[in-house]
C-alpha cells in the first residue's frame, strides 16, 4: 500500500526554491538517492520532472544477462517508480562487444531502485508519495532541515589521463579510420581525475547546478558512489506510445554581450562541420528508432536547432516515432542504446574503436540517467558534463569529448573537449 498527499505550497512556509534545498539536504542521510531537475528551462517536450526520490533499501538486483528483457519484466510486474540508469557498457548484451579499459570509479553497469518515499514539485503543489504512513513527519523534517551554504571545494590536484599531444594523435588515428572507409564519424572522449579527494558531494552538486543549470540535471547517490549531473542532452523519452529522441551535436562558446551571442550562436547554425555532424547522428537516431517504432512514424521534428545554456550553446535536433504495437520498454531502451552522439557511425564499429582508443571504461559517462515511471513512461538523459565520485577511494572523475569527423582540426577538437570542461572546472574552484 503507498500513501499519497498533494500540498499546495501555499501552505508550506518557505519558497518552493528553499523547499526543495531542504528536501534535497534532507535526502542525504539516506543509502539511496536520485534528484531530478530541469532547472525551469524552456525545452521542447520540456526536461526532467522535478523530483527527489529515496530509500534505505536494496536496489533491484539483476541476473545482468539479459538486462533489457528483465527490466521490462520486472517494471511491468512492479508498476512503481524507478531511478536510477544505464550504464554505457550494457551495449555488451546488445551487440558482441566488450570493455576492457581501467575504471577507477567503479559504478555497476546498471542501478535502479524503487523508491521508499518521492516528492515530485511543481509550481502550485508539492505531491508526496511514501510507503509508510509517514507524510507529515517527513515534511515536518523537510521544512526542519537547514540548507547547505558552504559551496567551498578543498584543493584538487586534478590530472589529465591523456595528454593533449596523445590526444592529438588519436584524432589523427581517426581521420585515418575514416579515411579508410571503417567510420564516418567518432566520438572520443579524456577523463580528468583527482585522487583522495575530499569532497562534500551534495555542495559540490548545488555549485555545479548554480554555474551550468540544464535540463537534464541530477545527483545519484548509491551508498559511497555518486554521480553530479549537469547534462543538457535527452537521450530517449516515452510518453505513451511516443518515443522521442534528442541528439546534441555542434558546440561553440557563448558570446560575452548580446550581439556576439547571436553571432556566435548563427556561426554555429552555418558550420559545415558541424551540420555534417549533427545529420550523421540524426540518420544514425533515426535507424535506431526504426527497430521499436511503426513503420512510417519516425520524424525529424526539428533539424539544427539552436539552444543557449550557461557555458556553451549546442546544436540539437529532435527525432520522434510511435511504438510499434508488439514492443514495449525493453526494446525502445534497448534498441537505441547507447546514445548515437556519444559513440559516431556506423555505430558498431565505432563502439569497438573507442574500446582500442579510449584508455578509461566510459561506465556510467555516456550512459542514461532517469527514471521509469508505473505507467512505463520513463526518460533517461545522457550522461555527459557530469562528475562520479568514489567517497571509499576519493576518486572523483569526469570525461569530455567531440565527434571526429575527416574535416576535424586536432587542436579544435580538444580546445572543444576544454570549454565542454569549464562549467566543472569551474565548480571545483579551477577557473
Amino acid at each position: 500500500m503507498a500513501y499519497t498527499q498533494t500540498i499546495s505550497l501555499t501552505d508550506i512556509p518557505c519558497s518552493l526554491v528553499l523547499l526543495r534545498q531542504k528536501a534535497i539536504a534532507w535526502a542525504q542521510q539516506f543509502s539511496l538517492v536520485a534528484s531530478y531537475t530541469s532547472n525551469d528551462i524552456p525545452y521542447p517536450y520540456h526536461g526532467f520532472d522535478d523530483l527527489i526520490a529515496v530509500s534505505d533499501g536494496e536496489p533491484i538486483k539483476w541476473e545482468q544477462e539479459n538486462v533489457f528483457e528483465e527490466l521490462q519484466d520486472k517494471h511491468k510486474a512492479k508498476q512503481a517508480l524507478w531511478c536510477g540508469y544505464l550504464g554505457y557498457d550494457l551495449k555488451n548484451q546488445i551487440e558482441n562487444l566488450s570493455s576492457h579499459n581501467a575504471d577507477a570509479v567503479g559504478f555497476p553497469d546498471i542501478f535502479l531502485f524503487e523508491p521508499e518515499l518521492y516528492l515530485h514539485f511543481n509550481k502550485s503543489s508539492l505531491i508526496i508519495n511514501s510507503k509508510a504512513n509517514n507524510i507529515q513527519d517527513s515534511l515536518q523534517q523537510i521544512l526542519a532541515t537547514p540548507i547547505l551554504e558552504d559551496f567551498s571545494v578543498s584543493p584538487l590536484q586534478l590530472q589529465q589521463r591523456v595528454q593533449k599531444e596523445d590526444y592529438i594523435r588519436n584524432v589523427e588515428r581517426v581521420r585515418d579510420y575514416i579515411r579508410d572507409g571503417e567510420v564516418y564519424e567518432l566520438n572520443y572522449c579524456i577523463e580528468f581525475y583527482a585522487e583522495e579527494a575530499e569532497i562534500s558531494p551534495l555542495s559540490l552538486y548545488l555549485q555545479l547546478n548554480a554555474l551550468s543549470p540544464t535540463p537534464f540535471s541530477g545527483f545519484l547517490k548509491y551508498g559511497d558512489l555518486y554521480l553530479l549531473c549537469a547534462s543538457p542532452e535527452r537521450f530517449l523519452k516515452k510518453e505513451g506510445r511516443k518515443l522521442i529522441s534528442q541528439p546534441i551535436k555542434g558546440t561553440i562558446r557563448r558570446g560575452t554581450t548580446p550581439e556576439e551571442d547571436q553571432q556566435l550562436q548563427q556561426q554555429l547554425r552555418h558550420d559545415e562541420k558541424e551540420l555534417a555532424e549533427n545529420m550523421m547522428i540524426v540518420d544514425l537516431v533515426r535507424n535506431d528508432l526504426r527497430r521499436s517504432c511503426a513503420t512510417g512514424t519516425i520524424q525529424v521534428e526539428e533539424m539544427f536547432g539552436i539552444y543557449g545554456f550557461r557555458q556553451v550553446s549546442q546544436m540539437i535536433s529532435t527525432i520522434s516515432g510511435e511504438l510499434h504495437p508488439e514492443c514495449m520498454v525493453a526494446d525502445a531502451l534497448k534498441g537505441a542504446f547507447p546514445m548515437g552522439s556519444m559513440t559516431g557511425a556506423p555505430k558498431i564499429r565505432a563502439m569497438e574503436l573507442i574500446e582500442e582508443l579510449e584508455v578509461t571504461k566510459r561506465g556510467l559517462y555516456s550512459g542514461a540517467f532517469g527514471y521509469l515511471k508505473p505507467d512505463q513512461d520513463f526518460d533517461f538523459n545522457v550522461v555527459i558534463r557530469s562528475l562520479q565520485y568514489n567517497a571509499t577511494t576519493g576518486y572523483l572523475s569526469f570525461m569530455v569529448g567531440s565527434a571526429i569527423t575527416y574535416d576535424s582540426i586536432p587542436e579544435q577538437e580538444y580546445e572543444e573537449c576544454l570549454l565542454k570542461a569549464q562549467g566543472i572546472r569551474k565548480a571545483l574552484g579551477l577557473e
